[in-house]
């Protein structure tokens, strides 16, 4: 390196990192002004889009900084048109970056407020930011002179043997596209499946589904195998579920009164018990009825949603088993009669 061309790559650094420092202080001031100015505002979206911009923001400042700098300087055509060509790369970047951050944010933001849902938000993130970035990429590759038709006639190509290779990465992304579409399942649902698993939807990504059981563990599914599966959907569609409590008494007993008993229970039991609504309200039926040795009843009454359940069955069978010794009522242990017949010889 001459030393003309040092001390004007010695101007070219003073430069750019005094013009980096000035603008990264701007930076500061201009986004605190504008978070002071969001935080007033009753939407969402604005907060959004700050925090979209914030990580990008950094590559606008250095390649501000970059484009003054070499704007300043005194070197060849040569490097100037390489310096050009790293600024494009970096605001193309960056831009694509803000783009599909943005995009994934306002498309979360929305899937939050709906009343329907998207059951799979990590799965609609990856899909934005792939789309995005891939028309990045090629705009990038368009502004460094590189032809993209033999680059898709390449990709096209190999991709064949990709999809080859990925058969099941592939099966389990297009699982998750098809769960995405056909909804039969949510972020936040639980749901149990035909292979016995149960839980609360944790995240549908590209590739798996995560399922946390009761116990607080975390169930992977691949997609492709939860496309196939029987889903039970305890929250759809609505969380509100009934709850069905068998009761057997003697045969002694009126039914009469062991019907009210049962749902003045209930009735106490929803002001009192977390999950029991009192609405619809509770109600008796003499179902399966007569049985090998009891009157057979169901107590059915209705749960804020699928967990309630061990509770309110815990609280109800407790209270209906003081308030049945305190009437007398009494529950039959299974007896069987058996009849010997003596057959007189010859």
């Amino acid at each position: 390196m001459t030393e003309a061309l040092w001390k004007e790559f010695v101007l070219f650094a003073a430069v750019f990192v005094a013009v980096a420092l000035l603008l990264f202080i701007l930076r500061k001031l201009c986004l605190k002004l504008i978070d002071n100015w969001a935080r007033k505002t009753s939407t969402e979206l604005d907060n959004l889009v700050l925090s979209s911009l914030r990580h990008p923001s950094v590559y606008w400042v250095l390649a501000i900084s970059f484009y003054i700098a070499l704007a300043t300087s005194g070197f060849p055509e040569k490097y100037v048109n390489y310096g050009l060509k790293i600024i494009y790369i970096l605001i193309i970047f960056s831009v694509s970056y803000a783009s599909a951050t943005l995009l994934s944010r306002i498309v979360q933001y929305y899937i939050d407020r709906s009343s329907v849902g998207v059951p799979a938000p990590g799965l609609s993130k990856t899909i934005i930011n792939i789309l995005v970035l891939s028309i990045g990429m090629l705009i990038i590759f368009n502004t460094l002179g590189i032809s993209i038709t033999p680059l898709l006639t390449a990709l096209g190509v190999g991709g064949l043997a990709v999809a080859l290779a990925l058969q099941d990465t592939l099966s389990n992304l297009f699982a998750g596209l098809h769960i995405l579409l056909e909804r039969p399942l949510r972020v936040g649902d639980y749901v149990k499946l035909d292979s016995g698993e149960e839980g609360y939807v944790v995240d549908i990504g590209w590739r798996t589904t995560r399922i946390r059981k009761l116990q607080n563990n975390i169930v992977v599914i691949p997609n492709s195998k939860l496309a196939q599966s029987v889903i039970t959907n305890f929250n759809m569609p609505e969380k509100r579920m009934s709850l069905l409590i068998p009761i057997g008494v003697s045969y002694n007993e009126d039914p009469e009164k062991i019907e009210k008993i049962l749902i003045d229970e209930a009735l106490k039991a929803a002001r009192e018990v977390p999950g029991l609504l009192a609405e619809p309200k509770p109600f008796v039926r003499f179902i399966p009825g007569f049985g090998d040795f009891s009157l057979d009843f169901t107590l059915i009454c209705q749960v804020e949603e699928f967990v309630d359940q061990y509770l309110v069955q815990h609280e109800l069978r407790k209270r209906i088993f003081k308030r049945f010794k305190q009437e007398g009522v009494e529950i039959p242990f299974p007896v069987r009669t058996i009849y010997l017949r003596e057959e007189k010889g010859d």
